[in-house]
């Protein structure tokens, strides 16, 4: 499967990733210890939703646009990171995940963005001027075991790549595993396409095989029941969720799924650990 983040700017993948990682790192920023906030495929950094990418697919008006719609208080913090990117009160631009954590940063914590892809790093680098980020051109996964462990003791770790390799989640899981012995207690957030049920059941038994303690899964299924053959929706595995995050989730995943649900469905939101806490 190929996920280019231009093409998907806004939707309700996007929505969900980026509502979430915002309750995350805020859940970590209770205490006042530095956090270092890793993105390994960062992407453009910013996007045009009247670009042709944006358009061809139309995503945003079944994503953003839905909770612009929506009047539940617990996506407010959501909708203002939003609205920070834009002048004035249509939606012209969306913020990629580099830009939703810049906005959290403290003066203590650390923000390091990574982009291989030629074009989108420059789009990333003009995207980023502003902020105190690092912004590196390596293979992703070469730089997520190389920054580990951080200066900081706790930071994030968020992998998202467009799974355009037939061997993404394999090498996902290899690092991981990697990565995991490097930074036992550090936070990783893997953001995963659903489309196929049985494969994704595979690798999720795969994840289990490395003994991680605690990996949390939250899945966002769009439709009421699998449409064979094409995108279903999106997922995060969160590996070493704080409990503050935990806490907070039930509400917010249910104002995402009566937000998000597409028409004539319900849609689903779940969490549930992969392993690890009951």
């Amino acid at each position: 499967m190929n996920y280019r983040h231009a093409f998907h700017a806004g939707n309700s993948a996007d929505v969900v990733k980026h509502a979430l990682l915002i309750t995350l790192v805020q859940a970590l920023q209770h205490k006042p210890g530095a956090l270092t906030l890793i993105d390994t495929h960062a992407g453009c950094g910013l996007y045009d939703l009247g670009s042709g990418q944006a358009q061809r697919t139309g995503e945003a008006a079944q994503g953003v646009l839905q909770v612009f719609a929506d009047g539940n208080p617990l996506l407010d913090t959501y909708r203002a990171a939003v609205r920070s990117v834009n002048v004035g009160p249509a939606l012209q631009l969306y913020p990629g995940s580099p830009q939703f954590l810049a906005q959290l940063l403290r003066p203590q914590d650390v923000l390091v963005l990574n982009e291989k892809h030629p074009e989108d790093v420059t789009a990333l680098r003009i995207a980023m001027r502003t902020t105190p980020a690092a912004v590196h051109a390596r293979d992703a996964y070469e730089l997520w075991l190389a920054m580990l462990p951080p200066r900081t003791a706790r930071g994030v770790v968020v992998v998202d790549p467009p799974y355009e390799q037939t061997d993404e989640r394999a090498r996902i899981t290899a690092t991981l595993a990697a990565a995991y012995r490097k930074w036992a207690h550090g936070v990783t957030v893997i953001w995963y396409p659903l489309k196929d049920r049985a494969a994704h059941g595979r690798w999720q038994e795969q994840l289990r095989k490395l003994g991680i303690p605690k990996i949390l899964s939250v899945e966002h299924w769009l439709y009421d029941d699998d449409q064979a053959g094409i995108y279903n929706g999106a997922g995060l595995f969160i590996v070493n969720p704080p409990y503050a995050f935990t806490q907070a989730l039930p509400p917010l995943l249910e104002a995402l799924r009566a937000a998000l649900a597409p028409e004539g469905h319900r849609g689903r939101l779940t969490c549930e650990w992969l392993s690890g806490e009951r």
